[in-house]
């Protein structure tokens, strides 16, 4: 199994996972507490609406969290990957789960019942802290996003969200950057409030540039500095 990097210090944000924030011992307390989980790809990990009876932690593989709005449209909400948690905010609150998770490719996990999880962090107040601290990084983050997608047309949260992915999920060769994590147009477009069709479109325009190609699922960004001219529209 693999290991997870033990805490960053005081520059800790929302992209450091919560198992790194822990001490070793804590986290290895943590993990015996639960169960080893395998999920193929595209198979959910946890539903939208479902009762909370288990966290799961992340050991290898990445997924998607998206959330459903009541005229059938999926926003992509976030990534999730090694050493993140998953179901907490159903699991303290009692609230039914606000999100589906589905792995991306093959995931391993942990499941925590939801009972010996909040026992783990009455018992261990650092611990606690650490995970209100993730809690606190993702919703600035998530304000921080929203904030910039407000003055944003759609072409440059697009060209935004590539350069995101392109340094979160990238691996480089030369000039180029290789996505890692596959990713549908549908979920592109769910992430910066966008229709398939329009994704579609802006993707054949940047084809037709030579800034990107594409396969099925799949994306290298072959001209970042187009990418990041066109965010800097935004600013005109």
């Amino acid at each position: 199994m693999p290991e997870i990097p033990g805490p960053g210090g005081p520059e800790l944000d929302d992209r450091v996972p919560y198992l790194a924030r822990l001490e070793r011992a804590d986290r290895a307390s943590l993990v015996a507490l639960g169960h080893e989980m395998r999920f193929e790809p595209r198979v959910p990990l946890l539903h939208q609406h479902e009762p909370s009876s288990h966290v799961l932690l992340i050991r290898s593989g990445w997924t998607k969290v998206t959330a459903t709005a009541s005229n059938g449209y999926e926003a992509l909400l976030a990534l999730r990957g090694p050493g993140d948690v998953i179901g907490e905010s159903a699991a303290l609150t009692g609230h039914p789960r606000s999100a589906t998770v589905t792995a991306l490719e093959p995931v391993l996990a942990v499941a925590v019942d939801h009972d010996r999880f909040q026992r783990f962090l009455t018992d261990t107040p650092r611990a606690a802290l650490r995970l209100l601290s993730l809690t606190s990084d993702r919703t600035r983050a998530a304000d921080r996003r929203r904030l910039e997608f407000a003055s944003m047309r759609v072409r440059e949260r697009f060209a935004a969200l590539l350069l995101e992915l392109a340094r979160m999920h990238g691996r480089r060769d030369g000039d180029a950057i290789e996505l890692t994590v596959p990713l549908s147009k549908q979920e592109l477009a769910g992430s910066i409030g966008a229709s398939r069709e329009m994704v579609n479109k802006l993707l054949g325009d940047l084809r037709k540039r030579g800034v990107v190609t594409t396969g099925r699922r799949s994306m290298v960004i072959l001209r970042p500095d187009t990418l990041r001219r066109i965010c800097a529209e935004s600013d005109h």
